[in-house]
């Protein structure tokens, strides 16, 4: 199984709109069940002053890593960039699924990761930071990250540009070999 994260809280965001063209496209490599947890569509309860005890964890959090994150054995996060790094509910996400079968969670799995930024690095700083923060976790990051630059004008009518598209394939191509 293979799970992708949209790694922001903030609704139809071009993350998520980048996450969801990752979903749709990486079917053409791969026969393995794919899913897609957009943290914007996350119970905001599972932020709480006990949330680092692994008996308060908020069920719905729980439901998540037991269905989609521990069965995986590949992750797939997109990150915005947020005041130069990644976002803050994507570092309380990882925290909280870290507190409950953390080497069920993270060690030994390959993640890939894309970074989504309107400025010109693509998130680069952010993706070095998610690297460090999953290597320490135990993960195998993926080498070829992504780093989307420039969001805002490879989107033309509500699609990514062919150049994109192309960008998109090469990656998820090499991933799922990874």
């Amino acid at each position: 199984m293979i799970t992708i994260i949209s790694g922001t809280n903030r609704p139809n965001s071009r993350t998520e709109f980048a996450a969801q063209y990752v979903f749709d496209l990486i079917g053409k490599f791969t026969d393995e069940e794919v899913n897609l947890i957009k943290l914007s569509e996350l119970d905001s309860g599972f932020v709480h002053s006990n949330m680092y005890s692994a008996d308060a964890q908020h069920p719905a959090l729980s439901e998540i890593q037991d269905k989609y994150i521990i069965p995986a054995h590949k992750w797939i996060m997109l990150s915005p960039e947020y005041n130069g790094s990644y976002s803050g509910i994507g570092k309380v996400f990882v925290d909280a699924l870290s507190v409950r079968k953390y080497g069920e969670t993270f060690r030994g799995k390959k993640l890939g990761l894309i970074g989504v930024a309107s400025g010109r690095s693509g998130n680069l700083r952010g993706l070095d930071h998610l690297t460090t923060a999953f290597n320490y976790l135990g993960m195998i990051v993926y080498p070829n990250r992504l780093p989307i630059s420039q969001i805002e004008t490879l989107i033309e009518d509500d699609k990514f540009k062919e150049s994109m598209i192309e960008e998109l394939n090469s990656f998820l191509e090499g991933f799922v070999k990874f």
